[in-house]
């Protein structure tokens, strides 16, 4: 993915084992790939409509508000 997040799968892996109950539960490499790619999405499409509510108020600086304005929708739209 080009200019957008970029999660590394080492890093994601990581994260999810951190939250599995059973130290044997394992993470498959498509399952892995996968979800890399949604948190690289998802991430990515954060930014952009933080960015582009931003620009809405003509801001050059986006304060954390853009964040928590757009939080909502996005967390519905994925």
């Amino acid at each position: 993915m080009s200019g957008g997040a970029n999660f590394k799968e080492r890093t994601v892996q990581n994260v999810l084992l951190q939250f599995f109950k059973d130290d044997r539960t394992k993470v498959n490499a498509e399952a892995l790939n996968l979800v890399t790619e949604l948190l690289n999405i998802f991430v990515s499409e954060a930014v952009l409509r933080t960015i582009n509510e931003a620009k809405k108020d003509h801001q050059d600086q986006i304060p954390l508000d853009y964040f928590e304005k757009i939080l909502p929708q996005l967390l519905l739209d994925f």
